[in-house]
């Protein structure tokens, strides 16, 4: 701050001096010597003379007597001449006097025009980010208490579970999860998120309950990144060496090649090959350098593996920097939306699906997650584009258990319950035998089916 203030007095010092400088000059005199002025013009004649006598144009004598009654006017001219005096300006209102006042003025005003219209607490950093903690602490607990007077809101809960998290509150996270209700059990973002802070909470040891969400999330998305990462890791600690190789060899198609994440993964995948007995065969990125496996230094994986907020957020915003440069990559711009969903910036999220462009069009797991973000941003509303797009993720995979369910949830809301009964009962025929979610969803259906008038059992 220091530093702005003392540019900024320099600067204007500068101008400053630059307007008052002319005005500090003294007036210079014009007067006329009238004395000079007719020697000047006798001169003149008396060249003249000269020059006609030379030419013949005159006598001498002739010549003799003008030459004398010139310089007897000469005389005459320059006997007494008048004193010259130079003009002066008596106006009260003086160059000094407009020099004192810009000097005043400026400063001043540049001050004033800047308290007024600019920003100066955001030359301070500290004051600054304060500013915005204060701001997202603020927006926080807005949520938390509208959630108060509206708690039947999954969505909402899930957002503030998040937002807990990433400050640290721990505790509050985990009740603001179980609030979210099924929502918890079905989409598999929200249960790796879910996972990773029982982890946390349980001095980030991923067995039990932990283990048990992230399995479930990569049994409804194999190619979830933060699962397989833990999954990882999880069988890694419990001795399971080719598990471990087996999940992070998933997890390292995804990443981008020779990006440090891929790298850390090619690392923590030596380690455990080589104890799990396996050749240390050569780890090759897709599409980089294939580079000899164990040749970078090596990380214990079960200690490197579990990620804070701080390190999502740098491995978020990392991706983010990189594909400024590189807009062309499609994965990255899916990835970078998912993660900014999970963060909960479903505006960022929003722009990154659009920038996926055809891949997402392609992808009815992208479909649906671009389709819930939009949901949320809208008052949970599916109808209109969200629902265009669950339809579409249906057209490629019928039997996608989110689609499905947002299909039957946009059907019951516009009261056709026949239709969501539809939908919720092919849901049951593919969640994995002995799900938890099987309960609940048998518990729409029966809902849907009491006020459709199809009678109270479910079809099988």
């Amino acid at each position: 701050m220091t530093v702005f203030i003392a540019i900024a007095v320099v600067l204007t010092l500068l101008v400053m001096a630059w307007f008052v400088r002319p005005l500090l000059r003294p007036a210079p005199l014009m007067g006329i010597s009238s004395e000079r002025l007719n020697a000047s013009i006798y001169r003149d004649q008396l060249d003249t003379l000269e020059r006609d006598l030379a030419r013949g144009v005159i006598s001498p004598v002739d010549c003799e007597a003008t030459r004398d009654e010139l310089q007897l006017r000469l005389l005459d001219d320059t006997e007494a001449p008048a004193a010259v005096q130079a003009t002066s300006n008596t106006s009260f209102w003086s160059g000094r006097l407009t020099a004192a006042m810009i000097a005043l003025l400026m400063p001043l005003g540049a001050a004033g025009m800047y308290w007024w219209l600019g920003e100066p607490a955001a030359i301070d950093p500290v004051a600054s980010q304060k500013a915005n903690d204060d701001q997202a602490m603020k927006m926080v607990n807005n949520l938390a208490a509208r959630l108060k007077d509206n708690p039947d809101n999954p969505q909402g809960w899930s957002m503030l579970a998040r937002s807990y998290k990433v400050m640290g509150r721990l505790a509050e996270a985990e009740q603001a999860f179980l609030k979210t209700g099924d929502l918890v059990n079905t989409e598999p973002d929200l249960m790796v998120d879910y996972a990773d802070l029982l982890a946390a909470r349980n001095n980030n040891n991923i067995e039990g309950k932990s283990l048990e969400l992230v399995n479930k999330a990569l049994s409804i998305n194999p190619q979830h990144p933060m699962g397989l990462m833990m999954a990882g890791v999880a069988a890694y600690r419990r001795g399971d060496f080719k598990g471990a190789v087996a999940r992070w060899e998933t997890l390292l198609t995804l990443l981008e090649p020779g990006s440090p994440d891929a790298q850390q993964v090619e690392t923590d995948i030596a380690n455990a090959r080589t104890k799990a007995g396996l050749p240390a065969a050569p780890v090759k990125t897709p599409g980089g350098p294939s580079t000899e496996a164990g040749k970078m230094p090596s990380v214990d994986p079960a200690a490197a593996a579990i990620m804070t907020p701080e390190m999502i957020n740098q491995m978020v915003e990392g991706l983010a920097s990189r594909l400024k440069t590189n807009p062309d990559d499609l994965t990255g711009w899916a990835r970078l939306a998912n993660a900014y969903k999970t963060q909960g910036r479903l505006a960022e999220a929003e722009q990154a699906y659009i920038k996926a462009g055809k891949l997402v069009d392609g992808d009815p797991d992208l479909l649906t997650q671009y389709a819930d973000v939009l949901a949320s941003r809208s008052d949970n509303k599916i109808e209109g584009r969200p629902l265009a797009l669950v339809n579409k993720a249906l057209v490629l995979n019928p039997r996608h258990p989110v689609a499905l369910m947002m299909a039957g949830t946009a059907a019951y809301r516009r009261a056709d319950y026949a239709q969501a009964v539809t939908y919720w009962e092919k849901v049951l025929t593919v969640l994995p035998p002995g799900s938890s979610d099987a309960p609940q969803v048998q518990a729409e259906i029966a809902t849907a089916r009491a006020k459709a008038g199809l009678g109270s059992k479910a079809k099988p």
